[in-house]
This record gives structure tokens, C-alpha cells and sequence, in this order.
């Protein structure tokens, strides 16, 4: 549909609507175009709406912190959804029991956790990402993942009806489940375990020290590149990729991280190409070394 008659349609929304966006500054590798269409919801009433009028007459494409995304260069001929200030609420249902909104931040979930004396939500305070993303992966480090601790997730499909899902009718597996990609998550609840939050942050820090101590921090990367290979190897994916990719392999401002060899890093203007083109090297790389074919973690929004 031409920006023109996405206007007239969408007019009803317009405080909300940014056509021709920039996409660069809305993700960690600082890499990207524009989108024909973004859409920033403020409230569920104005996304159920939108929904509803557009009929998935476009693609569409939600972005929550862009921690995990690598997007084109050009004009993304679609819609991009990033979900405004009333779906980054935080509340207690019951002592044991958080509801958080799918635009909240891993580490702020995991923060409000501490501050009301629940653990198991100490991992996600290095997950860098929103809750709808986390539970879209199944994001995890250190043992845990998001599906021990979920109890349902609210979600909207692409024309505007809305229900809810218990865990139960869930499939998880090693960063994915079997949820539709027609599904946007609006918030979700999660169930804990009471501790002492004094307990709790001990256990916070020394996770971040960790992950300080092993991974990259301050640079414009998008985290984990690739999936760890499951049943295939004892081997770690970045340690497949460091015996079977030059450590100083780089096409453009795209490279390998010198901390950590699955994380890719725009060294200063990198192309969506350039990255590109490094993804697809180490991926064939790797498969040619070993006979392992490695999974993407990052997603690439392109047309």
C-alpha cells in the first residue's frame, strides 16, 4: 500500500504514526533504514484499533529494546510496531505473583522482583531485552529461562483480537517456542519464589560479573549471534566459530568480537550487508569445519 493511502487510512492515529522512520537509533547495532510505517501505541485501545483498521494489509513487525535485531538498509516495506507507555507497567498480582507489561525491560522485571522479594527472575537481569521478546526466544543464560518462571502471556493477533495463554499450552525449547509469529505480546504474568531481596541481589551481581568478565559490553552489538547446537556437540557455538572463522575476519565496519566470538560487532558504519554477509561467512564457515550447521539467534528484518 503507498504511504499516501496509508495516511488517509490511518489518519485516526496520526499522533502516534511516524512515516519514512528512521530504524538506525532503534537498535543495539546502530544499523538500518527506514520503515514505510512506525507505529507507537500508547495505550491497548489505540493498538486493538490500528489493528483492526489495517487488516494485515501490510507486513508487520514489532520491536521492543532492539537488542536482537539486525535490520535493512532499505525502506522496510511494512509496519513497524514499537509498543509505547502503558505496556511498560510493573505490578504485584499477589505475593508471589508479577504482571508485567511486554515493552519492560528483562532488568527491570528482574529489578522490581528483588525489590518485592522474589527469586528466579535474577537471570534476566542480563538479558538485554523486553519481556515480549524474552518470552518470543525463550531468552536465557546461566541455567535458567523465562518459561520456569511464566505463568500466561496476553497477546493480540494481527486483526485485533485478543487472548490469553497459559504456559501449559506452551511447546518451549532451547530459544523458541511454538507460539504464531501472528501473535504480539501485550504482557504477561510470572510466578516467583520469596527470598530476601538482600539474597537475591547478591546473586544479581555476581551474574553481571560474569557476563562482564565474558561478554562485551558498551559496543554496538546485537548479543548472541548464534544458537548454541543442541544434541550435537559438547561444544559451545562460540567455540565452534572461534576454531573454524579468523579472528580478525571483517567485511566493511562488520567484525568478531575479541571478547567474545559470537558476538558481532558494528566496529563504526557497518552496512545491514556488511553484517550480513559476516553472519552468512561464519555460519558456512563453521558448517564446512565441522559439519555442524549453526542456527541464527539474532532476527533479520528485511523485505
Amino acid at each position: 500500500m503507498k504511504i499516501s493511502d496509508l495516511k488517509h487510512l490511518l489518519k485516526k492515529f496520526e499522533n502516534e504514526i511516524i512515516f519514512n522512520a528512521d530504524l538506525k537509533k532503534k537498535n543495539w547495532f546502530n544499523i538500518g533504514g527506514k520503515a514505510k510505517v512506525l507505529f507507537k501505541p500508547t495505550e491497548l485501545k489505540n493498538l486493538i484499533g490500528f489493528l483492526k483498521i489495517l487488516k494485515n494489509r501490510e507486513k508487520i513487525h514489532v520491536i521492543g529494546a532492539g537488542s536482537n535485531t539486525l535490520i535493512t538498509d532499505e525502506v522496510f516495506d511494512g509496519v513497524v510496531i514499537k509498543l509505547g507507555k502503558n505496556f511498560n507497567r510493573l505490578s504485584t498480582l499477589s505475593p508471589d505473583i508479577i504482571i508485567s507489561g511486554a515493552a519492560v525491560t528483562d532488568k527491570k522485571l528482574s529489578e522490581f522482583a528483588a525489590e518485592n522479594n522474589l527469586s528466579g527472575f535474577e537471570f534476566l537481569s542480563c538479558i538485554p531485552g523486553t519481556v515480549g521478546g524474552g518470552i518470543k526466544m525463550n531468552a536465557g543464560c546461566f541455567g535458567n529461562e523465562i518459561k520456569d518462571i511464566l505463568l500466561s502471556v496476553q497477546v493480540i493477533d494481527k486483526l485485533g483480537n485478543i487472548s490469553s495463554i497459559p504456559t501449559a499450552q506452551i511447546n518451549f525449547d532451547y530459544r523458541t517456542n511454538n507460539l504464531s509469529d501472528d501473535l504480539i505480546f501485550l504482557s504477561a504474568s510470572f510466578k516467583g519464589k520469596r527470598k530476601n531481596s538482600k539474597v537475591i541481589l547478591e546473586t544479581m551481581t555476581n551474574f553481571k560479573i560474569k557476563k562482564d568478565n565474558n561478554q562485551p559490553t558498551r559496543i554496538k552489538t546485537s548479543g548472541s549471534t548464534f544458537k548454541n547446537p543442541i544434541d550435537k556437540t559438547k561444544k559451545k557455538v562460540w567455540e565452534l566459530i572461534k576454531e573454524s572463522v579468523p579472528r580478525d575476519i571483517r567485511f566493511g565496519d562488520a567484525c568478531i568480537s575479541e571478547k567474545h566470538s559470537n558476538f558481532f560487532v558494528n566496529k563504526d558504519n557497518a552496512k545491514f550487508s556488511d553484517m550480513k554477509k559476516l553472519i552468512n561467512y561464519v555460519e558456512k564457515s563453521v558448517f564446512k569445519k565441522t559439519g555442524i550447521k549453526i542456527e541464527k539467534e539474532i532476527k533479520i528484518l528485511e523485505n
